[in-house]
Order: structure tokens, then sequence, then C-alpha cells
């Protein structure tokens, strides 16, 4: 699969030039930078030092840190606990003179370490027993490069730097890798650089470069297992290997085909597409062309002009198409590497993002990592205001309150493109918010296209969670939200859902209490709930959560004001039993959830 950009962490301005020479290097890459030390010229930026490198690292992505190395591992030191799955980290002295790989080094560091000094003439620290002595490692093999069976990797390493002799057979792939002069034409152990299947024992190491393409077709809404299986006997017959498969791809109009959505998964490779115009300029090469494909499709081959198009130039097909009742496929064979990355697209990515009320220390992990991974952002222009440091320097496409249809809209058609759409929410995009949009708009267009658009849904501290944190503990029992805005939802419909909670004496959270133009419903609500618990019940009013003119106050019942409150308020009403109580000078809102009898049962 692709890789995540690597992470080239800053923490002062004067590292900022010898970074961009870092990502103009690596090509894919961000820069990170330090934000009260750093303003401009980063990808993105973070305020807390340990723990951003802590969150990248254990989501796998690879960091270059231009600062001393001690900050890097005592960062990641709480996260490790298995060598072979740790990405790379690097340490780079900010006078750009040595560059040291202090972890993963069997995961590309290393190799990242020599090709960057030797980009910027400085000298790499590698102390790798293998690297030192072989220039190479087995377990550290170019990109898409797969061991069948890394166990093997231990014993061999150990007979080359012992000085024992050990076969080398490659049968597909560069033939550079691994180098040929450190092995021999006999010997007990042998390493198979190999798209085969069968080539794995007890003295053989065997490397899978990705030198295979896959192209697929099938019926609509076919089940996944029928197409699994088509592929798998084919590559069993064919003596194939699965890992040697760059990437798969279909026509576009399958981009929300499940079995093929299935399969892709099922082998952990990339799904592109094409129109059929793309597929079409290998309609020469096809073994198989069809006009009764041509008349559905207007292409003259799937599969066949799938496998070559990913294949690229000097691809060639190795298996033409294999077909049952339901399902087809095709394999295409590149020893000179495959780049698919510019063929097709991928199905597109829509990351509905929750940022919370507003502050960055009530972000989800999950949410400042979809920020960073999107391509392109959508939302509010006062929500993306609240992420700026994540989304600095990414096209923005925003629109006014009251226009979320739009915004949805336009991040479905942005994600329908192929590419990763961040559409941003304050607080939970599931409450409130524009999740349940999306998928409606989903539902109600039924559009191949955006049924192709992968959606996550990423959850965000929503506002009555908030204000229920600041003041310490009043939706620990029983509670509901009610929005009053009868712009979307009939008065009739807010009425009733007052009347109800008040009779099941929730802790009620109002959402959009009132506004320039809406100003009844929050006084009818104050009256409807006096009906219900008595005028002392605690209400809770909370401002602008998050953001640095927060305010969070407690007013009985009887004394509340709905004319104190506006869209940026959210309202929190206690139920019968929710107290007010000051020790110590301080002051909380708490509702008993039952344990006073508990308690008084056990002192008995």
């Amino acid at each position: 699969m692709p890789l995540k950009p690597t992470a080239i962490l800053i923490l002062t301005d004067s590292a900022l030039p010898l970074a961009e020479k870092v990502k103009s290097a690596l090509g894919q890459a961000e820069i990170h930078g330090f934000k009260k030390r750093i303003q401009e010229g980063c990808d993105t930026y973070f305020t807390e030092t340990i723990s951003h490198i802590q969150k990248l690292y254990k989501s796998g992505q690879s960091i270059i840190g231009i600062c001393a190395s001690g900050i890097l591992i005592r960062a990641v030191a709480p996260t490790l606990s298995d060598k072979r799955e740790e990405p790379a980290l690097l340490s780079l002295s900010e006078d750009g003179r040595f560059i040291v790989p202090l972890l993963g080094g069997h995961h590309g560091a290393n190799q990242m370490a020599r090709d960057l000094a030797s980009h910027l003439n400085i000298h790499a620290a590698v102390t790798t027993a293998g690297d030192l002595k072989l220039g190479f490692s087995l377990d550290e093999p170019p990109i898409g490069y797969k061991l069948e069976n890394p166990e093997m990797m231990k014993p061999i390493t150990a007979a080359l730097l012992a000085g024992e002799k050990v076969q080398l057979v490659h049968e597909a792939g560069d033939e550079s890798w691994p180098p040929s002069t450190a092995f021999s034409s006999s010997g007990e152990y042998c390493v198979y650089v190999t798209d085969k299947s069968d080539r794995a024992s007890d003295t053989n190491l065997v490397i899978h470069p990705p030198v295979l393409t896959l192209g697929v077709g099938c019926e609509r809404n076919a089940p996944a297992s029928g197409l699994i299986s088509h592929v798998k006997k084919q590559l069993d017959d064919e003596n194939l290997s699965a890992q040697s498969i760059a990437a798969m791809g279909s026509i576009d109009i399958k981009v929300d085909e499940a079995a093929m959505i299935g399969l892709a998964k099922e082998l952990d490779i990339p799904f592109r597409v094409f129109e059929a115009s793309a597929l079409n300029k290998y309609k020469d090469q096809l073994q198989n062309p069809s006009e009764i494909v041509f008349k559905e499709t207007g292409c003259y081959g799937v599969a066949e002009g799938s496998a070559l198009s990913l294949a690229g130039d000097g691809g060639e097909l190795i298996l033409p198409k294999q077909k049952d009742p339901k399902h087809t496929m095709a394999i295409a064979r590149n020893n000179k590497g495959i780049n698919f990355m510019d063929k097709g697209r991928e199905a597109g990515k829509l990351y509905v993002v929750g940022i919370g009320p507003g502050t960055e220390n009530w972000r989800t992990a999950e949410a400042v990592h979809l920020l960073q991974d999107a391509e392109e952002i959508v939302g509010y222009q006062l929500y993306l205001d609240l992420c700026d440091d994540l989304i600095a320097g990414k096209p923005t496409h925003n629109s006014e309150l009251g226009e979320e249809e739009a915004r949805a809209r336009r991040a479905l058609e942005l994600a329908a493109e192929g590419k990763k759409i961040a559409l941003v929410c304050s607080g939970d995009p599931g409450i409130y918010a524009l999740a349940t949009l999306v998928f409606e708009l989903i539902d109600r267009a039924d559009d191949r296209a955006w049924n192709g658009v992968d959606v996550t849904v990423a959850p965000g501290i929503s506002a009555f969670q908030a204000a229920a944190a600041r003041i310490g503990a009043p939706i620990n029992h029983d509670f509901c939200t009610i929005s009053l805005s009868d712009l979307l939802t009939p008065r009739e419909h807010i009425l009733k859902r007052l009347n109800a909670a008040g009779e099941g004496d929730f802790v009620i959270s109002f959402y959009n209490p009132q506004s320039l133009r809406r100003r009844t419903l929050l006084p009818e609500a104050k009256e409807i709930l006096l009906k219900h618990r008595p005028d002392t019940t605690p209400v809770v009013i909370a401002r602008n959560l998050g953001r640095p003119d927060e305010t969070v106050r407690v007013v009985t019942l009887s004394e509340f004001n709905p004319e104190e409150v506006d869209m940026l308020t959210l309202v929190m009403i206690g139920n019968s039993e929710t107290r007010f109580v000051e020790r110590g000078g301080k002051v909380f809102v708490y509702t008993p959830r039952g344990y006073a009898k508990k308690m008084t049962d056990e002192e008995g």
C-alpha cells in the first residue's frame, strides 16, 4: 500500500532551510513545525513536541527529527514493543553534518540515511552489522518487496556475515538488488527473488518483488467470496504469488463494486479504476477483445486492459482473461518496475471529522491524523480557523453558516474525483452536524461515484460533554439532547420532545438554543420543565467552550433568563435530583446515580 509521507520534525526557524532540502530529496514528505517558534513554511504545526512525536510514531509514520537524538528517543521509548513493526526514526543534526538512523533500520531508516547522506553530502552513521559488512540488509528490501518467510532472514544473514556461500536466484524484478557480488553459485542456503509461490523451504529465503498487476471484472453485486476464490485459484494454477501483485484495477463504473473492494482488502493491495478511453489505449495488446464488452462498457477488455494499464510501458500479459460465470481476471508483469500511482485513480476518501468544541486539547488522535492525511479541506470558516495548525497550506473550500448541504455536496464531489477530503465539523460530526447529511445525500443520489467514496466518521467531543466536564458530572445518569432549532424540525415535534423529556426526568442539553430570529422555544422549554422539576434545579450555561473567551456558570431554573443565550451557548438543565455544591471555594454540579442507597446499605 502507498506509504505515509515521512514527517520532518523541526523545532526552530533555523532548521527550516535544511528541512526543505530533506523534503526535496525525499519527495513524499511533510514538514512538521513547532508552532510557538515557527510561524510559516511548514505543512503542519504542533504545540506539544513529545505527544506529537508519539502520535506520529504510533500511527506507523517515519520521522526525521532535525533536533537532538535524546528528544526523539525519550518521546518514542514508551511506544516501543516489536522491532519488526517499528517505522524509521532518524536524527539529523541541525548543522546538517550527521544523520543517524535510531530505529527501524531494517524498515527503511538505514537506506533513507544513506540516500540523504549522498544527497546532502554528509555522513550517515549506520551501525547495523549487516549493512556495515554487506552494504545491504535482506529485511530492508526496496519499497513494495515482501518477504514470504522472514524467519529465514536471520540464519541466511548470519551465513553471509560468516563468509559462508549463499546462492542468489533472480527470477523476477530488478536484478541490482540484492547485489550479486555478495553471493555464490552454490551453498546450503539460497535467496530467491521471485514472483513464484512455491520457492519457500527450510533453506530458502523468498522475496517477492512487486512486478505483477491484476485486472478484474465481475457481475454487478457479485459476492466478494466468489471473486476472491476465482483469483486465488488462478494464482495457484499459475504458481504465482499474490505478494508480488503491486495493484489491481478495473473500469471506473466498478469503483463501488463490493466484490472488488473486498478482493483488494483480502490481498492488501491498492484498487485503482480507469475510464474506458484509458483502457482502450491497450486495445491492440488484448488477447481477448470483445465487442460485447465494448457495447456494455465502452472498452474492449476490462480485466486485460486494467492489468496492462497498471503495468505501464514494458508490461505484458502473462495470464490472459480467465473467466467463470460471474468473474473475470487477468495478470500482467513488468520486471522494470511498476509505478501505479499516476495511473487511473483510487476510490476517494471522505473524512467527516469532529474537532471538538474548539481547543486542540479536545481533539482526538484520529481527528488529527485524518486532517493531516487529507489533501483538501471543506468546512465553515470558523471551524477551519480552529484547526488551522493542522491544515495550513492545504486547499480549503468554505461556505457560510446555514449552507451545510452545499458543504457536504462539495466534499462528496471532490472525494468522488479520487481525492482524500476532510469535511470539518465542530464537536461531534454525528451530533447535529454533517455526518447524517453526508449519508443522506449518498442515499438520495444513489450515484456510483459517490457510492464508491470510502467515508470515515471521526467522532469528537461534543459540547454537552465539554460542558459537563467543566462543571462536574451532571450527565452521569440518563440524559438527552434536544435541538431547539425549528428550521429543519417542525415546532410541534420539538414541543412533544420537551414534554417527554420533562416527564421522563432526563437531564437535558439544548443545542441551537436561540438565535436573533428564533426567540420563543427556549422560554417555552423553561416553562415546560418548571412543571416537572424544582425551581432550584441547576442550569448550566456554557458559552464558547474550549475557546479563549469561554464562560461556564450555574443558575437555578427559576432564575434562568433565556434572553442571555445565543447560538454559541449550550444550556444544560438538570433533572429533579441534580445538585449544585460549593466546597472549599469550588463549585460543581452532579447528578446522583443511586450510589447513596448502596452506601447506606453497606454502612448499615
